[in-house]
């Protein structure tokens, strides 16, 4: 046979094998998302704090307006990364997710005002020891969680009929077991979202854009799973300001 690329003759049975395509790891794709996540929380609390101690959370809350527009602009931005993101760029998915925690900083700023500080920094810090365990448990298993996809959405349906109820009749007794189902149903759902975040990997190993893009997706799953159990242990245990 005959090297175009050198001008020699090679014979028969001796052909160079040609490379192994060169894959990024498992563990580095996983920590660029839980990187992404951590980053995202940077920003939410950074803003929150930001905005609370300027005094533009009077402005914010002034107008209930305001606050409707921001909760519904998260709502879209969630749905808009989730649907687009095969035809999102990189770039384009960063910058939606870090606009999104930026948002959720402005409305959380609220809770410098409702709860004691301290005691919120221990419930943040009690949050981290719950979601890092639900997410190591997610990346060891090897259990297959493609098919709880259905179940967690009931779940979620359920919370949030549960959470309506305890809004509309001021139920203190539902609103405590609303809190105590909402953090185990989130503590499940970040191990799920964490398994998730590693299948994926396989799912799109040879598609390096890719792979980019759905960590930012995995990122926010997770970022949405940390919110909700920091906010339920709040609701349960947070020391409110008098």
């Amino acid at each position: 046979m005959y090297d175009t690329q050198t001008g020699e003759w090679i014979e028969p049975g001796k052909e160079p094998m040609s490379a192994p395509l060169q894959r990024e790891p498992v563990y580095k794709h996983l920590a660029a998302t839980f990187g992404w996540m951590f980053l995202a929380l940077a920003i939410t609390f950074v803003t929150s704090y930001a905005v609370y101690a300027t005094g533009a959370l009077y402005y914010v809350f002034a107008s209930p307006y305001l606050l409707i527009a921001m909760v519904v602009a998260k709502l879209v931005m969630v749905a808009v990364l989730s649907r687009n993101l095969y035809k999102f760029s990189v770039g384009a998915a960063r910058a939606i997710f870090l606009a999104y925690a930026a948002t959720t900083g402005v409305v959380l700023s609220s809770l410098f005002l409702l709860y004691d500080v301290p005691s919120a920094i221990l419930l943040f810090l009690a949050a981290c020891v719950y979601f890092g365990a639900m997410a190591a448990a997610g990346i060891i298993t090897k259990k297959d969680v493609s098919g709880l996809g259905g179940l967690v959405t009931c779940g979620l349906i359920g919370l949030l009929v549960m959470t309506v109820l305890s809004m509309v009749f001021r139920l203190s007794g539902l609103d405590i077991a609303v809190s105590f189902i909402g953090l185990a149903l989130f503590m499940g759902i970040t191990t799920y979202d964490a398994k998730r975040a590693k299948d994926y990997y396989y799912s799109f190993e040879g598609d390096g854009e890719m792979l980019k893009k759905i960590s930012i997706y995995s990122a926010l799953n997770l970022y949405l799973d940390f919110i909700n159990i920091f906010l339920y242990l709040l609701r349960l245990l947070g020391k409110r300001r008098k």
